[in-house]
């Protein structure tokens, strides 16, 4: 199975840290922002990241798909051992509910400070919007970090008190704040700030951010 993507974004991570818990092999290919070619266009029509190919899935032929969550879905369907996404209508909905909080408000609000302080100026080779960025350090995010402190439960897992898509979702983003300077103030957020770094020592985990700093360390 073959993902196309970077693993320092965090729809990518998120994919490959819940591949890992699967037990999953993929074949990780550079794409997106303007590297992937015929191949991940095929899978990928608007050039989001990740894609996805599974070859022969479909009566021989390969199966293509975009989204992280859409491709986690056709995983887990494939794939339902160890249980990531739980059958149990309640937990289900949960689950499904803390990946679009992780994937599209606080993702969203992380994009403006990696975007800025990262992808454009190293690169693209743009100048960044800092005022933006730091604005959504002292405006967006503490909110997000305030319902997630309150939230957590004692057992550490967002969902049914074990793993879930949740946990990965939601710890996924954290990475990228703190490549860019915005670590978890673990004196105003001690529960988030254990929580997340007990998601992210997971092994699976653990190797994707290891290899993220190097590639980050190489760029200087």
């Amino acid at each position: 199975m073959i993902v196309y993507g970077s693993s320092l974004s965090p729809y990518v991570r998120k994919l490959l840290a819940y591949g890992a818990e699967k037990g999953l092999s993929f074949e990780l290919k550079p794409s997106g922002m303007g590297r992937g070619g015929p191949d991940f266009a095929e899978c990928s029509p608007f050039g989001k990241m990740p894609a996805f190919r599974d070859p022969g899935a479909d009566d021989g032929r390969d199966f293509c798909i975009s989204d992280s969550t859409a491709i986690i879905t056709y995983l887990e369907a494939k794939h339902p051992a160890p249980e990531m996404i739980p059958t149990e209508p309640i937990a289900r909905a949960r689950t499904i509910w803390w990946d679009e909080f992780a994937d599209t408000i606080l993702t969203a609000a992380g994009t403006k400070l990696f975007f800025n302080r990262f992808v454009a100026p190293r690169v693209l080779k743009i100048p960044g919007d800092e005022a933006v960025a730091a604005a959504a350090e002292a405006k967006e995010l503490p909110p997000l970090f305030d319902h997630l402190e309150q939230a957590i439960p004692p057992s550490g897992f967002l969902v049914a008190d074990r793993l879930t898509l949740a946990d990965i979702a939601v710890a996924s983003p954290f990475a990228n704040l703190d490549y860019v300077g915005c670590p978890i103030d673990a004196a105003r957020w001690p529960v988030l700030a254990g929580y997340v770094a007990a998601i992210q020592a997971r092994p699976g985990f653990a190797r994707l951010i290891a290899q993220e700093r190097a590639m980050l360390a190489a760029m200087g």
